[in-house]
């Protein structure tokens, strides 16, 4: 018998079995629901009407208890307990009900025969017995009437719950028959599946350790059979696979390189040693190359000796010292700027087996750019002029005007000069920024104690932090060594930083201002415990006209001004940050 025959006859039983007990129960349960949701609705039928005659009652007697009794409105009274006595006997659910209507209908007739008869002048309701024992007829019946409809509710109730258990024990019996069912089935399959299934595996494991020469016994069950046939097969195609490998890898070697020539950047495949192995076509066009250079170590072929430093640093994965510059090629009689990173090659164990160098041209990036930082600088210079020409007319203007303490226009006049003092910043950062990107600016560095710097730049700053009730700590490593630094931009630097630490935490909150030798450089971080920075962000934060976070100001100047002056003191500034966590900027200079 097919595997699948087993397998649909037993889960068959087992479904069925376990429709039979759901359908069973449904079934129950809907018509217990449903009898008891009549029985419940005639029931509390009948007490709200015999609410009604009891309010219609009560009005009855109401109107008899005053002095002056109207005659039209006791008689609209007894139609109305008469009309709500035939609307009980039209839902009346038995004709036992339907007694209990009639003789409260005959008791309340007889209360009325009594109310009719003649009564001296001072008569009261408390008075006459025939006419209380009349009343209280009525009423009894009214009781006795209400009480067998809360027994009847009761009686449902109890019924119910009877048959609930019922129920209960029959799905009880059900579960555990399917349980049986399912027991013996389960135990049938692995009695009759295991004992193949584990020469399939044991198969396995000498496949495994190479050995291709396996028998397997036939199982009566046809699914195993055939898989212990194709088992075979696929050992014996696994042989001659094996024999036959040497080509699949040279195919597969092929379809790679093919990937790597179709790549649209330039790469370059580095073995081990640093050597080139292989340059796709575009690295070919863009270096006007031919194949005499694959073979030589990385620095000689693109003429830069550093490239072979930078190349043996990857291979032993550590990261560069610092950001690759553009590499400047002659090919073709063109002047071409090529942006290069190097990425090691590592084997799932992690051993490094080479490297691969991308190349990119960016030469219309950079003579874009180059046009734009002109543009910047020319641009700045010529605002800066008329815009000191204005402050400081306005500075002698001011001067000259004089307006009450606390005046719109004392206000007005510093506010001009609030704006136009932040208009000549942003102005000087913009020329600042310019300088370094084209390379203008020059650096005065000499010998720097670090402690000192950082010292000063923490007292610059402490009246701004107790302002915004935070605390601005320092933390310096003893016998730091000196530092060869252009002091003014490096206390630039320090103080944007600090600015920007304490702009972003919440008061109370704590900036640290820590220095710390690691090998040979000096780390130098500002750390703060305020909003922090979005991961997908941090990628651009010290980019120019770039600004992070809630708190903006300025041109979006001050990171990238902060970024340029390090890399030309020949450091590097990074960031680390968590939403939630506070920002770390550091800077590592060198020794």
């Amino acid at each position: 018998m097919k595997l699948r025959t087993r397998l649909f006859l037993g889960f068959s039983a087992l479904m069925t079995v376990a429709l039979l007990g759901l359908g069973l129960g449904l079934v129950s349960v809907v018509q217990m629901a449903r009898s008891q949701e009549i029985l419940i609705k005639d029931s509390f039928g009948t007490i709200e009407v015999n609410q009604q005659l009891r309010q219609v009652l009560e009005r009855h007697l109401a109107l008899l208890i005053k002095d002056d009794r109207n005659l039209d409105t006791l008689q609209t009274t007894r139609q109305a307990f008469f009309d709500t006595l035939a609307r009980g006997l039209d839902e009346a659910i038995d004709e036992e009900e339907c007694h209990s209507y009639q003789a409260i209908a005959d008791a309340y007739s007889a209360f009325n025969y009594q109310l009719d008869l003649p009564r001296p002048a001072n008569w009261s309701l408390g008075l006459d017995d025939q006419l209380t024992n009349s009343l209280q007829e009525v009423r009894n019946l009214m009781n006795d009437m209400q009480g067998q409809a809360y027994a009847r509710v009761r009686h449902t109730e109890t019924a119910a719950r009877e048959k609930a258990l019922m129920l209960a024990g029959i799905l009880t019996l059900i579960g555990i028959a399917i349980l049986l069912i399912g027991f013996i089935t389960a135990h049938g399959f692995a009695r009759r599946f295991s004992s193949p299934i584990e020469k399939l595996s044991r198969a396995a494991d000498q496949i495994g350790k190479g050995d291709f020469n396996i028998k397997l016994p036939r199982s009566p069950i046809a699914e195993l059979s055939s898989l212990s046939t194709r088992f075979g097969l696929m050992a014996h195609a696994l042989n001659q696979f094996q024999q036959t490998n040497v080509e699949a890898l040279v195919n597969g070697q092929q379809r790679l390189q093919a990937l790597l020539d179709s790549i649209d950047d330039g790469l370059l495949i580095i073995d081990r040693e640093g050597c080139l192995e292989h340059a796709n076509p575009v690295a070919q066009r863009q270096l006007a190359w031919d194949n005499e250079y694959i073979g030589q170590a990385l620095g000689q072929a693109l003429g830069d000796p550093a490239l072979n430093d930078a190349a043996q640093q990857v291979l032993n994965d550590q990261p560069l010292n610092q950001p690759p510059q553009d590499l400047d090629i002659e090919a073709d009689g063109e002047r071409r700027l090529l942006a290069w990173r190097l990425s090691p090659v590592s084997h799932h164990d992690g051993r490094i087996s080479g490297a691969v160098m991308v190349l990119h041209d960016v030469t219309d990036q950079r003579n874009f750019e180059r046009v734009r930082n002109e543009f910047v600088l020319r641009a700045s210079h010529e605002l800066r002029t008329p815009v000191t020409g204005i402050q400081m007319a306005f500075s002698l203007l001011r001067e000259k005007l004089k307006f009450p303490q606390n005046s719109r226009e004392s206000d007005l006049l510093i506010t001009v000069h609030d704006e136009l003092h932040r208009l000549v910043q942003q102005i000087n950062d913009l020329l600042d920024f310019s300088r370094y990107q084209s390379g203008q600016q020059k650096l005065q560095p000499i010998l720097c104690e670090v402690s000192a710097l950082l010292e000063k730049a923490s007292q610059r700053h402490q009246a701004q932090a107790a302002q915004c009730n935070i605390n601005l700590s320092l933390d310096i490593e003893p016998e730091l060594p000196g530092l060869m630094l252009d002091t003014a931009q490096m206390e630039r630097v320090l103080d944007n930083l600090l600015s920007n630490a304490l702009r972003h935490t919440p008061s109370g909150g704590l900036v640290r201002l820590q220095a710390r030798r690691h090998g040979d450089r000096v780390i130098v971080s500002v750390e703060d415990n305020g909003e922090g920075i979005p991961y997908n962000q941090q990628a651009r934060i010290f980019e120019p006209f770039v600004q992070i976070g809630r708190h903006h100001g300025g041109a979006g100047l001050g990171l990238a001004l902060c970024k340029e002056i390090v890399q030309l003191h020949g450091g590097r500034i990074g960031v680390h940050s968590r939403i939630g966590h506070g920002t770390i900027f550091y800077l590592s200079m060198p020794v």
